[in-house]
């Protein structure tokens, strides 16, 4: 489940709040500070559109050689900018600046440094830094961060022997812990998430939402529903409040345990919460349309579906995918197509795994001719298709009987799946109907050629029969622009 996935990442650490970084002393005249923000707005657009063989320090130090200051709230709002852009390089060098130039440093900064050192030149870079550190530099911060890359590269020796010490230097906090929480978690060790928020409790650290939502996910891999509820009271108990994602995770986890009734509690919770426009709120809409397709309530997608798109007028790509999943799981033909037309007049990248849903829908339900008419208008787009759709275009002709042009969309695939390394295509039902079709018309010779074929691939067994491989879900699978 996606919210699953959610949850088990790692929260990104803060930085502190920001500070003057000036190349002059003398403080600014009025005329001056009325064109600051102007400024400010003309560095970041130079330092965020130039070509990507720039280095970020030149960029910098051209901007000072024209008499022009860098503050550090420039610096803070650009390395967020790129971090949030997963452009870890170029935050990075905003750093690398920072101490070259000799500005202030603070213990916030060389924390982030820290963990962009780990995504760019690996845990040992980040570790190496650390260990150069003065004593008195070796802080909270600095100490987390370094835990936060041991726990997200799953070293357990080293994140275990740094975390205690950091109990030692007295360094125990929500978000440390929430750190190891992750850690355990996310190697499918839910006892051991349970008597760490123990011993949290113990040592008077409070749990936040994010502690609380990984216990609730580690009673619910034990199957433990009664300590559920006692999360639950212990919550109410300490005034902390369940938010969208906290009720969409328990909705989830009741929805998988077969309790519907509960399920809908928190769903009817979360419909009666205010939907802010940000990423929160997009992941609460396509949870809800998720959790509703999946009890076969129509009406309850059409809600969501309808809140979503009074909070974003403009859905995504991933948003509609999500409504057509649900409405194909829920065999509303009208809607389905009603709903594709309304994504593909008004979208801006198409994106294969949308028509895949619909085409995957017209299969299954032996609508050839449906099928044929929406595979003619992929065909003619020029784009190039994904795995997912080759196999379908393959399914298709087989059935048609044009039976060349599907061995053409087999081979197309094969050559795709060989260069990602995927070991799916053709899908186990795709195998069985070639292997029918031969049989059906006698045709030996193919037949021999595909079995062949299907074999290098350790797709068939000596009894000719699919290796059982599974394809993955259409809302996993990457799209193509």
């Amino acid at each position: 489940m996606a919210i699953m996935r959610i949850i088990s990442r790692l929260i990104l650490h803060k930085s502190s709040a920001p500070r003057w970084l000036c190349t002059v002393t003398e403080e600014p005249t009025a005329a001056a500070t009325a064109t600051q923000p102007r400024k400010r707005n003309l560095l970041f657009y130079k330092v965020v559109k130039a070509s990507p063989k720039s280095r970020v320090s030149d960029i910098l130090n051209n901007w000072v050689n024209q008499g022009n200051a860098v503050k550090r709230y420039d610096l803070v709002n650009l390395s967020s900018y790129f971090r949030s852009h997963k452009n870890f390089r170029a935050a990075l060098q905003l750093y690398d600046w920072m101490e070259s130039s000799k500005l202030e440093i603070t213990n916030a900064d060389q924390a982030v440094r820290i963990d962009l050192l780990s995504k760019t030149e690996g845990v040992s870079s980040a570790e190496k830094y650390f260990n150069t550190l003065q004593e008195s530099e070796k802080t909270n911060k600095t100490y987390g961060a370094l835990l936060g890359c041991y726990c997200r590269e799953r070293d357990f020796s080293k994140a275990f022997e740094i975390f205690e010490e950091m109990k030692v230097l007295n360094y125990s906090t929500t978000l440390n812990y929430n750190n190891m929480l992750s850690l355990y978690y996310g190697t499918e060790q839910p006892e051991k998430v349970i008597a760490l928020v123990q011993e949290m409790e113990e040592k008077n650290i409070a749990p936040d939402l994010y502690t609380y939502n990984l216990l609730i996910n580690s009673y619910a891999a034990l199957k433990n529903l009664d300590a559920i509820e006692g999360v639950l009271e212990k919550m109410k108990s300490n005034n902390v409040e369940c938010d969208l994602f906290t009720c969409g995770n328990l909705a989830t986890v009741y929805l998988n345990s077969g309790l519907h009734e509960k399920a809908n509690v928190f769903l009817g919770m979360m419909e009666k919460m205010e939907i802010q426009p940000d990423k929160n709120a997009f992941e609460a809409c396509r949870t809800l349309i998720k959790l509703y397709s999946e009890m076969n309530d129509l009406s309850g997608v059409n809600r969501a579906w309808e809140r979503l798109k009074s909070a974003f007028p403009s859905p995504n790509n991933t948003s509609y995918l999500f409504m057509l999943l649900a409405l194909s799981k829920l065999g509303d033909q009208e809607n389905l197509e009603k709903v594709f037309k309304e994504w593909e007049k008004g979208c801006s990248s198409y994106d294969y795994r949308l028509p895949n849903v619909l085409l995957e829908y017209y299969l299954s339900h032996d609508m050839i001719e449906k099928a044929t008419s929406l595979y003619e208008s992929l065909a003619d787009r020029g784009t190039e298709p994904n795995l997912r759709t080759l196999n379908l275009f393959a399914t298709l002709c087989v059935k048609n009987s044009q039976i060349d042009s599907g061995l053409k969309y087999l081979e197309m695939g094969l050559d795709k799946a060989k260069t990602r390394n995927s070991k799916w295509f053709p899908t186990d039902e795709t195998i069985k109907l070639f292997l029918d079709y031969f049989e059906e018309n006698h045709d030996s010779d193919r037949a021999e050629k595909f079995i062949q074929r299907m074999k290098t691939l350790n797709r068939l067994d000596s009894n000719s029969l699919p290796m059982n491989t599974k394809a993955p879900d259409a809302e996993n699978e990457q799209p193509i622009s």
